[in-house]
Order: structure tokens, then C-alpha cells, then sequence
């Protein structure tokens, strides 16, 4: 019967670490997905100069290693987390930190993603900064409609 209870717990401990890293990967990978849309976008239609596209070039290379370096961070908090529920088998305080350092990284990552934004915006004239601001504000909006 113990051997069982144990199996048990174990079993629901795994199924709770893999919606932890689950839940993490949707939040970290749907901020490129938009990215990667507005990127398309200023390249494609925004019309721009050979000066902006080195500028904004050289913008994306900055942020692309930043961003792969947070993204590792979140991979390894959220081994932190599975390690967490595997050791506690509930929310206990190492659940409740390692869940707090995700959000942290979390956090982290769409600052960042944002002052990059913001650092793109800044190269653009005042028509390709119009059409940027309507396609992040789609890109933020699309699953609220």
C-alpha cells in the first residue's frame, strides 16, 4: 500500500513538473512568435533605408543573445521548479521560490523584449512608426478579441 501511495505521488509530481515547464515554454516562446511577425513586417513593407536596416541589424543581433540568454535562464528555472515539486510533492517553500524565480526571469524577458521594441521604434520615421505601434498593439490585443 505504501509502495503504491508513493507511485502515486510521484506520478502526480511528474504530471505537475510537466505543466510547469509547459506553461513556462508557452510564455517564453509566444513573445517571438510576435516578434518574429513584426520583424517580417518592418522588413517587408515599412519600406526602409539602408541606414535603418543596418541600424535596426545591428539592434536585433544585441537583443537576439540577451534574449537566448533568458530564455536559458527560464529552462533552468524551470528544472528548478520540476526539482521543486519532485522533492515537496505540494506548494511548499521551494515550490513557492522556484516558482517566483520563473516569474522573475519571466518578467525579465518581456522587459527586455520591450526596450528592444522601443530601441526599434527608434530608427523609423514618423509613417513606419505608426505602422509599427498598430502591428505590436495587434500582436499584444490578438488573443484578448
Amino acid at each position: 500500500m505504501a509502495l503504491r501511495r508513493i507511485w502515486i505521488v510521484g506520478l502526480i509530481a511528474f504530471l505537475a513538473a510537466v505543466a510547469g515547464v509547459f506553461v513556462g515554454r508557452m510564455l517564453v516562446d509566444a513573445p517571438r512568435a510576435s516578434e518574429t511577425e513584426l520583424h517580417a513586417i518592418l522588413h517587408r513593407e515599412a519600406k526602409l533605408s539602408d541606414e535603418q536596416e543596418r541600424k535596426l541589424h545591428a539592434i536585433e543581433g544585441r537583443f537576439a543573445a540577451r534574449r537566448d540568454a533568458l530564455e536559458r535562464d527560464m529552462r533552468a528555472a524551470n528544472i528548478r521548479l520540476a526539482q521543486a515539486i519532485e522533492a515537496e510533492h505540494g506548494y511548499g517553500p521551494r515550490v513557492t521560490q522556484a516558482i517566483d524565480e520563473t516569474h522573475e526571469v519571466m518578467g525579465e524577458l518581456q522587459k527586455e523584449t520591450l526596450q528592444h521594441l522601443f530601441a526599434m521604434r527608434a530608427v523609423l520615421d514618423r509613417h513606419q512608426a505608426e505602422m509599427f505601434d498598430k502591428t505590436v498593439v495587434e500582436a499584444l490585443t490578438a488573443d484578448a478579441r
